[in-house]
């Protein structure tokens, strides 16, 4: 693979590169010299659970460790009990260092699926921020005025509608620039909600004199399983890391083929003419998109539960939907008899309200023993039932 070749591999669906002309050096510099540079990007593990949206930052890191990146993966466990300030309206909670380090070290658990940890250095900011000790934290606050940090676009909103700003929300873009300074990275990688922290990097870097300045590679927010939103939790249009291989492979069914061609630039393995190669099978008639769309949904089940789960969920899909069966398995329920069908349903969790179970019954989403359910007052008597909504929830409910 050409220097040409990686260089297009790396600027593959980033949103902006600041300093592109470094970027350029550092792999060509690789490519001739055999020498690595540094890569850093912070996670504040505020939450234990990645999802799909979170590892497009960690698959354009694994690619850049192809051309001679050594990934300084930074946990920011003392950032994170300040919590990062980024598109909130109010100041944030704080979190415990107890859960803090237990959310640490779920990340990390998880990361090396997708990163090579031989050319991985898992750091924490607290060994040199607690180090930093009050004069140099004083110091570092001389670096930066707050004019500048209330030009902040979330800042300026609460600052105009007179929301409180704790002094440590200012603090936290110079603790993490002042990451890039005690790591001496090369590149700073985040999501383009990040601008401000990144290019604090930058700032400080310059003012102590590292002798270097980053450049700056920002990702964008990936779209959820709705097409609209950015992946949420919250919004629940997710696939997570975690997720069971089957439901991973349902949801990545899911997508539309629109967003699919989203996901293969921004999550899969496959090069650039790879991908080009599909699309234009699929534009030509030759490849279905079904049979595109289940390649990526492979790909993904694979990196997180290994090829055997995913050929596995691939069939139990296939199974389930072109074949209308029931899963193998599924949860299993209990309840007294009788039990109205909407209750039953917000008890076993396919459902969050009666009245959207209500609802799902009129539009003919549901089925009982794989028979549409028309009654919505129907009640359960005694017996052994396989509840369904929509094409991928299943649970059986023993009435007793």
């Amino acid at each position: 693979m050409n220097l040409e070749h990686a260089l297009k591999e790396i600027k593959r669906g980033v949103s902006e590169i600041i300093d592109e002309e470094r970027v350029v050096t550092l792999v060509k510099n690789f490519y001739e010299k055999g020498e690595t540079f540094l890569v850093k990007a912070g996670f504040d593990p505020t939450a234990p659970d990645l999802h799909l949206g979170h590892t497009v930052l960690l698959q354009k890191m694994a690619m850049l460790q192809k051309y001679g990146a050594i990934v300084q993966f930074l946990i920011g466990d003392f950032t994170g009990m300040i919590g990062d300030p980024t598109g909130k309206n109010e100041t944030r909670k704080k979190l415990t260092r107890e859960i803090v380090l237990a959310n640490a070290q779920s990340y990390k658990d998880q990361v090396f699926k997708i990163l090579d940890p031989k050319k991985t250095i898992v750091m924490f900011n607290s060994e040199w921020i607690e180090a930093l000790g009050s004069a140099g934290l004083v110091e570092l606050t001389t670096t930066f005025n707050v004019a500048r940090m209330l030009e902040r676009e979330d800042f300026e909103k609460r600052y105009k509608s007179q929301t409180p700003i704790s002094i440590s929300e200012f603090l936290y873009p110079l603790l993490q620039g002042y990451d890039s300074v005690a790591m001496k990275c090369d590149i700073e990688m985040g999501g383009t909600d990040q601008k401000f922290n990144l290019l604090m990097g930058r700032h400080l870097q310059r003012a102590y004199n590292v002798g270097k300045e980053q450049a700056v590679i920002m990702m964008p927010l990936l779209e959820g399983l709705d097409g609209v939103n950015k992946m949420s939790k919250s919004l629940g249009n997710y696939i997570g890391v975690t997720d069971a291989p089957s439901d991973m492979f349902g949801k990545m069914l899911s997508i539309s083929d629109v967003l699919m061609w989203r996901y293969y630039e921004l999550l899969s393995a496959k090069t650039l003419e790879e991908i080009e190669a599909l699309k234009e099978g699929v534009k030509n008639g030759t490849v279905h998109p079904k049979q595109t769309k289940e390649a990526i949904a492979l790909e993904i089940v694979t990196r997180y539960h290994g090829h055997v789960a995913a050929v596995e969920a691939q069939a139990e899909f296939n199974r389930v939907h072109a074949h209308n069966e029931i899963p193998s398995e599924m949860e299993t329920f209990t309840c007294k008899a009788p039990i109205w069908i909407a209750k039953a349903l917000v008890d076993c969790g396919l459902e969050n309200s009666t009245s959207g179970a209500r609802r799902n019954i009129k539009q003919g989403a549901v089925k009982l023993d794989q028979h549409k359910v028309e009654d919505e007052q129907l009640q359960l008597e005694c017996g052994s039932y396989i509840l369904q909504v929509g094409k991928r929830k299943f649970v059986k409910i023993e009435v007793s």
